[in-house]
């Protein structure tokens, strides 16, 4: 027989934001049993001397006092510096950009949280994420799209398996960002004109050149042309990616100056001028360390959609091949500034199929000389 939520106990992941705020009070008020939790994962100060966490966990409790409800902080420091800082400092030394959001989405929060949440008395752990889940025809449960476009954050859950999922609730996802804040307003919550975190997960926003340096030794190296022209010189190749415009500080006439691609063994980062230059673009991929939601892939060739990055429009593509654990993906459009390591995502239609890290994107339309054509360059 199917459970009342007033027989249902549901563990929900407070950061001290007014998203989670939000999704606790939106399952109290449907009648289920909730309790928060705090996760801690960072202990050091900022530059400033700032501990943010200890602020988070204040704002937190003050929003779990106002719903009259009980709350616990717990200490997964250990398993996010093994699990998720440690890669991500790999990453960087490799002279990669990394995306340590969906890693700690996969190791931590839908992981030892989710474990946690279990042990003490939970029937299922919510968030404050805008996606959704829903049913497949097996049965089991999928990820789905949250309904704010400019907020789905599908994106960074790619990497939680379907048994996890249908342990989940996102109360939010069927919200837009106006709605969860004038909820919050209304029912008098404390976080409700809180400002959106950003920065590096559960660190937090930094300087990020000086953060980095305190773990990884630097040396400065040469800006370059494709064609061997030496521009100017860089911090360390970690600190730039394909794409990257702000922070070369380079000037001079002419159009922008652009990253598109790295040399790391040399030390060298490649600049072109110009948004739409030939090296930035190409309209095929190679990516590794599958995820899928369901558990397999789907039927190839597929045909649906993909982001390579989170911020992008969903861009029509074919799943060519599957071969071992590396995906062959090709794109109606072409793709700019495909980047080694970070996600490349499907969708067929609102549902998140799953993903895997970007091996490499191309060859450009640089290496191919070509140009780019009507639909990029207009």
């Amino acid at each position: 027989m199917k459970k009342s939520p007033n027989e249902i106990t549901v563990a929900v992941g407070m950061s001290g934001g007014v998203d989670s705020s939000v999704a606790a009070l939106l399952l109290q008020y449907q009648g289920y049993k909730v309790f928060g939790l705090f996760m801690k994962n960072w202990e050091e100060q900022d530059e400033n001397g700032i501990c943010m966490s200890a602020k988070e966990y204040e704002d937190m409790a003050a929003v779990c006092d106002t719903l009259g409800i009980r709350h616990y902080s717990v200490n997964f420091v250990k398993e996010y510096r093994e699990n998720v800082f440690s890669n991500f400092l790999d990453e960087f030394k490799k002279g990669h950009t990394p995306n340590p959001d969906i890693l700690c989405n996969r190791e931590i929060k839908f992981k030892v949280l989710l474990k946690r949440a279990m042990e003490l008395g939970a029937d299922y752990l919510a968030t404050g994420h805008y996606c959704r889940t829903g049913l497949s025809d097996g049965g089991g449960s999928t990820l789905l799209k949250g309904s704010d476009p400019g907020k789905d954050q599908s994106y960074f859950l790619y990497a939680i398996n379907g048994q996890a999922l249908s342990k989940v609730f996102f109360p939010i996802g069927a919200l837009v960002k106006s709605e969860v804040r004038e909820i919050a307003r209304k029912y008098g919550l404390s976080t409700s004109e809180k400002k959106d975190s950003t920065g590096i997960c559960f660190i937090g926003e930094r300087n990020f050149k000086q953060f980095l340096s305190q773990y990884i030794q630097y040396q400065k190296g040469n800006f370059e042309t494709l064609s061997g022209k030496m521009i100017g010189q860089h911090d360390g190749a970690a600190f730039y990616t394909p794409g990257q415009r702000k922070g070369l500080m380079i000037g001079g006439a002419g159009d922008a100056w652009f990253v598109v691609g790295k040399d790391v063994g040399r030390n060298v980062v490649y600049i072109e001028q110009g948004t739409l230059h030939p090296a930035l673009f190409c309209d095929t991929l190679t990516a590794t360390e599958l995820t899928w939601i369901s558990g397999h892939p789907p039927a190839l060739p597929f045909k649906g959609r993909a982001k390579v990055r989170y911020r992008q429009p969903d861009q029509e593509c074919t799943i060519e091949r599957i071969e071992g654990d590396k995906v062959y993906v090709s794109f109606t459009i072409p793709q700019r500034a495909v980047t080694p390591r970070q996600s490349v995502v499907f969708y067929d239609d609102e549902v998140c199929l799953g993903g895997g890290i970007i091996e490499s994107g191309g060859p450009s339309y640089y290496e191919r000389g070509l140009s780019l054509p009507d639909e990029v360059s207009t």
